[in-house]
Formats: C-alpha cells, sequence, structure tokens
C-alpha cells in the first residue's frame, strides 16, 4: 500500500481522518487509502466553487474552451500513466484503457470544449414581439460517477458543465478513486482555475449524500444504480434543483436470420463480455431468430469459451477482473439463482481458475445461459457481469415482445439486412439508444441516456450543455 488517496480543493489535497482501503481487483490486494471526504472538507469544496463561480461564468466561451482543451492536452501528455492507473484501478485490460477509455476521456474534454463555443440559442418573431432565450449557467453543481468507466464517465459529466460555466463539485466512485485523483493533480499542475473543479473523495452514503443534499448545490448528474438513481430523485425533488440520471439496463440484442454475418459475433462478444460486461450498454439478453439459433449459438459460445481471463497488464488478454469482491460474490449468487430457475450453462457459470500471482482476484468465467424464459429474475435483474442469456423467438412482433419485457430501456441492438425492419423496431422499441448491425458507435452529439427504469434525462451534445444551463425568455415590444 503506498498511495494517500484524498480530495483536491481548491489544488490541494485534502486527507480526512476516515481512511478507507483501495483494492487492486486483479489481485486483491490493497494498494492504496481512501480518504473520505468530511462535512468540513464538502463544505471547503462547496465554498471555494461558489467564490470561483463569478470569474468562471464571466470568461467567454472560447476562453473556457481554451482550459478544457489545455486539461485534454496535459491528459493526453499522460496518457499512459493514466491507462496504467485505470487498469489497476479496475482490473480492465490495459488495451481497453489505452486504447479507447483514456482517449474517450480526453475526446469528452475537447468535444464540449468546441460545443460550448457553437451552444445557439432560440430567437422567435412574427406571433408576439421578438422573443430570444438567454441560457445561463446555473452555478455550482454536482457530478457523481461510477466505477465502471470511471474517468471516462467522469469528464463526460464535468465538460459540458464546466463548458456551460458552472463549476463542479464531482465525486467518483470510491472503488475506483485512483484517475480521478491524478486528474486533481493534473488540473492543478497546469494552473486551471482555482475552486472551478473540486473533486471530493468518499462513499456515496456520506460524500454523496451530503453533496446531493446541500441546497448550494443546483444540479446533479448521477451514473449508477437505479435504487441509487431513485434515492438521489427524491433528495433533490426535495430542493426542487435538477437532476440527471443514468441509470441500469438491461439491454436486448435482436438477432435476425438474414443478420450480416461480417463483423456480427465479433461484436457481439464485445458487446457481451467488454470490460467483463461491467458497462450498462452491454447486450446482456441476445434474441435469436429460431432458424438461426443453433447455428448461433454454436458458435457463440465457441468464441466465449476461447475468451479466456488474465493478467490485465498483458495485451494479450481481452477479460479481465470484476472491480470488486463484492460485485464478484453478485455475479456468484445470480448464476446460483440462474442454476435454480432451471438454466442450461453452455460455458463458464463459475469464478475462473487463474495463476497463482492472480488466485486472490476477482475473475469471472465468460458465461453463456439458454432454457430461461423472459419472466425469470435472470433476465429481469441486472447482473453487470460477463454473463448473457440467449433466448429462440418465431416472428417479430414476439422478438419486440421479449424485448421490451423487462422495467429497463436504456439500450438495444438490431442485427438484419432488412432495412423496414430495422427502422420499425427501432421506433417500437422501449430503448433511449438503438443500434442497427453494431453496437457502440457513439456520436456525441446525439443525446444519450435511457427510459422507464433506466434513468431520467438526456447526456451528450446539446442535450447535456441545457441541462446545465437555465433558460431565460427575453421579449421586446415591436
Amino acid at each position: 500500500m503506498d498511495i494517500e488517496i484524498g480530495s483536491w480543493i481548491n489544488h490541494r489535497q485534502q486527507l480526512g481522518e476516515h481512511a478507507v482501503p483501495v483494492f487492486e481487483p486483479a489481485t486483491g490486494a490493497v494498494y492504496a487509502r481512501l480518504h473520505e471526504a468530511d462535512a468540513a472538507i464538502i463544505e471547503h469544496a462547496i465554498t471555494g466553487a461558489e467564490a470561483a463561480f463569478p470569474g468562471w461564468s464571466g470568461l467567454r466561451t472560447s476562453e473556457r474552451a481554451h482550459w478544457l482543451n489545455q486539461l485534454a492536452d496535459a491528459l493526453e501528455s499522460e496518457l499512459e500513466t493514466f491507462a496504467q492507473a485505470e487498469t489497476r484501478d479496475t482490473g480492465k485490460p490495459i488495451t481497453l484503457t489505452r486504447s479507447i477509455e483514456i482517449p474517450r476521456a480526453i475526446s469528452n474534454l475537447r468535444f464540449f470544449a468546441s460545443a460550448a463555443t457553437q451552444f445557439a440559442s432560440e430567437c422567435h418573431f412574427g406571433e408576439a414581439g421578438l422573443n430570444y432565450t438567454l441560457r445561463a449557467p446555473l452555478g455550482v453543481v454536482g457530478t457523481i460517477s461510477p466505477w465502471n468507466l470511471p474517468l471516462y464517465l467522469l469528464t463526460w459529466k464535468i465538460a459540458p458543465a464546466l463548458a456551460a460555466g458552472n463549476c463542479v463539485v464531482a465525486k467518483p466512485s470510491e472503488v475506483t478513486p485512483l484517475t480521478a485523483h491524478l486528474l486533481g493533480r493534473l488540473a492543478a499542475d497546469i494552473g486551471f482555475p482555482e475552486g472551478v473543479l473540486q473533486i471530493i473523495q468518499g462513499t456515496g452514503a456520506e460524500a454523496g449524500s451530503r453533496l446531493v443534499g446541500d441546497p448550494r448545490i443546483k444540479a446533479v448528474s448521477f451514473t449508477g444504480s437505479t435504487a441509487v438513481g431513485r434515492q438521489i430523485a427524491v433528495r433533490c425533488a426535495e430542493h426542487l434543483k435538477k437532476s440527471s440520471l443514468e441509470l441500469g439496463g438491461k439491454n436486448a440484442v435482436l438477432v435476425f436470420a438474414d443478420a450480416p454475418r461480417e463483423g456480427l459475433f465479433d461484436t457481439l462478444i464485445r458487446s457481451s463480455f467488454q470490460n467483463a460486461g461491467q458497462i450498462c450498454l452491454c447486450g446482456s439478453r441476445i434474441l435469436v431468430e429460431r432458424s438461426f439459433h443453433d447455428e448461433f449459438v454454436a458458435e457463440f459460445v465457441r468464441r466465449a469459451q476461447a475468451l479466456r481471463p488474465g493478467d490485465p497488464q498483458d495485451e494479450t488478454t481481452r477479460l479481465g477482473a470484476v472491480v470488486s469482491a463484492a460485485h464478484h460474490q453478485k455475479i456468484l449468487a445470480a448464476l446460483d439463482l440462474a442454476r435454480s430457475e432451471g438454466a442450461t450453462i453452455l460455458c463458464g457459470g463459475a469464478a475462473a481458475t487463474m495463476t497463482r500471482e492472480f488466485e486472490g482476484g476477482w475473475f469471472i468465467e465468460p458465461t453463456v445461459i439458454t432454457g430461461l424464459g423472459p419472466a425469470c429474475q435472470t433476465n429481469q435483474a441486472e447482473i453487470f457481469g460477463p454473463v448473457v442469456t440467449i433466448q429462440a423467438f418465431d416472428t417479430e412482433t414476439e422478438a419486440l415482445a421479449l424485448a421490451n419485457a423487462t422495467r429497463y430501456g436504456l439500450a438495444a441492438q438490431v442485427w438484419t439486412s432488412h432495412l423496414q425492419r430495422a427502422h420499425r423496431l427501432a421506433g417500437e422499441l422501449a430503448a433511449g439508444i438503438v443500434w442497427v448491425n453494431t453496437w457502440m458507435m457513439r456520436d456525441l452529439r446525439t443525446p444519450f441516456g435511457g427510459m422507464r427504469e433506466s434513468g431520467l434525462g438526456r447526456e451528450g451534445g446539446l442535450d447535456a450543455l441545457r441541462f446545465f444551463t437555465e433558460p431565460k425568455n427575453v421579449c421586446l415590444a415591436p
């Protein structure tokens, strides 16, 4: 254990009195201590952000964009350091953090730096005078980001908030705090305006709850579980403050017999098992047209069995550890439940057997399950691990009913060569995003979020900038 992780307030690290261990998922060993932000530290963070707000919001948009690009440049210059830290903190393969997740964090900063300079407002004329809309920053806002994509989703929230002129108090997950800690240090190193970005470390029950409940926090953007999101919505409603909630998913993948074969299995193995299935957009319920079902299952299982958990630092590894001991046990309990529900486990279904160096780590074999209907818990509850179920369907109507047979509505995939079918299903699926013959292609200008119990509101593009601003209409007499 060699790292002390505290909160970054006004470019200085502050260590709370209470500290908890931080574990390396690949080995199960403690490598750092996380100091909980107590009431005094959070008070310091918010008052510092309030003091910084007039100056930051008073900058020209291009000047704020310049600072975001400066932060992106500094992050890019230390990409390898951040990738190594993210892999150590999460247990995911270094190829993933190096080629996708840290670069995406850089892109988030750059995208919203540019988007803010193009953020136009509405003007209406010809009905009742001349009307134009001002969009002012809210003030000090809070962001709470999860452990599965730590820096990727932290920057996805802070970038639009800062670009729009707000000051941010950001709380990363206590399970994966390292890259947020490094970002706080990086902001201090480049002289990012003091107080504009405050990073508080700690648990959701303590630091997160204090942040959400403080009336000086004008909005909260949260990504995490549906259960916690529901609690945050209630707390925000008490103060009539804005909340954006990106929550759980139980995403359906609809595979028709005429699905294009090129890239099909490569993509579906990724969408099932990337980051050990710990991505809210992973396809955990695969629905296959019956005439293609047996052929599909045989090939999918063959490829899943070839995906062996391994050392996250090995560049050939494609499946790393899951994030914590608690999550490891949760996934194994879900597999036991699947067996009790009558599942047929075609591959996986257990903790992975690892070499001596990684015996204490939290690895799970990629698991493929058949034989369960849509109403069982295995097809209803979010497992959030390297676990997928496969169900057969006979008609498009049945496929749609199976896909929509959950309380979630985050993402879906449709694999077909039939253009009209693709458009028809995209319109009828209860999902905030639908991919057709692909997965995880992301244009950052598009609205992102879910419906039903997958969340409230949308992130990305103009939707994010609108969330972090307050519209005011001005009407001039003709």
